[in-house]
């Protein structure tokens, strides 16, 4: 009889002590995800990105965001920006299969004319056939905050980021975060604009080359297939290149006209047939005062965002 009433505390005690142990129970602030996200898992089952974020790139003066983290709360989805590093995505109720997710991994800069007009997070989690995405828009504000969020597009999210690091005009200018040697090259490719040597493509291509050496965009898979391309189709970069290939093309022109008068074989002539390689070239030749993006009476100033 006595064992049994010590069988009986001991087990009452034992009850005790789970319900105690149960009243300190924290509830975690972020729901799983099927349990990749739960925080009782290893750190190595918690939500993976696909790959790691690029080299911190862009003005210096933003580089004290790196790090950081900002939240925004709207209806039952909290929003996570971290600079330089991801954006995340957490449905926020108690369902067993509540979403978490990312939806960008820092990638690369959005670059308009001479100027930084975004930040693009890419390879978030898979959406259907493609990964999510976000742009992260950086805006003049009193304090660093994330204002704003929407999905224009299915898996393509945009994100306003106010910051006052952004609210001087030259802030976000791409010239000054060059280094020296990228600076020079930005100049002699102006300068072969202006002098007519290379096209706007040309000019914009080179561009593209020193945003790419500077770490400011990357070199994606499109940028190689078009390297592909670029070996059956033509590519007008220069004004030299564009004579050549139109006098290739006359002369293959004149060899069809003959074979077609050869055999007495009646063909239409249109009115840009009377344009003749000689007159192209004297057009070109008596064009020097004119810049291919417009007049030479005006030099194009780095500092200058053009806005």
């Amino acid at each position: 009889m006595a064992a049994a009433r010590l069988l009986l505390a001991v087990f009452v005690g034992a009850a005790l002590g789970v319900l105690a142990s149960a009243g300190k129970m924290k509830i975690v602030e972020e729901p799983n995800t099927f349990g990749l996200n739960n925080p009782f898992l290893p750190q190595t089952n918690r939500l993976q990105p696909k790959m790691p974020p690029s080299a911190i790139s862009g003005p210096v003066h933003l580089f004290r965001l790196a790090g950081k983290c900002f939240s925004f709360v709207e209806s039952t989805y909290k929003y996570e920006f971290c600079p330089f590093h991801n954006v995340t995505q957490h449905e926020q109720t108690f369902r067993w299969n509540a979403y978490s997710g990312i939806l960008g991994i820092w990638h690369e800069w959005e670059i308009d004319n001479n100027t930084f007009v975004g930040m693009w997070m890419r390879e978030g989690d898979s959406c259907e056939t493609k990964s999510r995405q976000t742009k992260v828009h950086l805006v003049c504000g009193k304090s660093n905050k994330l204002a704003y969020v929407s999905e224009p597009s299915t898996c393509v999210y945009s994100l306003t980021f106010e910051t006052p690091l952004v609210c001087h005009p030259h802030s976000l200018l791409v010239y000054p975060t060059l280094t020296e040697a990228l600076q020079r090259k930005w100049d002699e490719a102006e300068q072969s604009l202006y002098d007519q040597l290379i096209t706007e493509q040309g000019y914009k291509k080179i561009l593209k080359e020193i945003f790419e050496e500077a770490g400011l965009l990357k070199a994606t898979e499109e940028k190689e297939a078009e390297k592909q391309n670029m070996k059956t189709s033509l590519q007008f970069e220069t004004v030299d290149k564009c004579n050549k290939e139109y006098k290739k093309l006359s002369e293959e022109i004149k060899v069809l006209k003959d074979l077609l008068n050869q055999h007495n074989i009646a063909y239409k002539r249109s009115s840009a047939e009377n344009t003749s390689v000689e007159h192209v070239n004297h057009k070109w030749a008596t064009a020097e005062t004119t810049v291919l993006n417009g007049s030479t009476n005006a030099e194009r100033l780095h500092g200058d965002a053009g806005i």
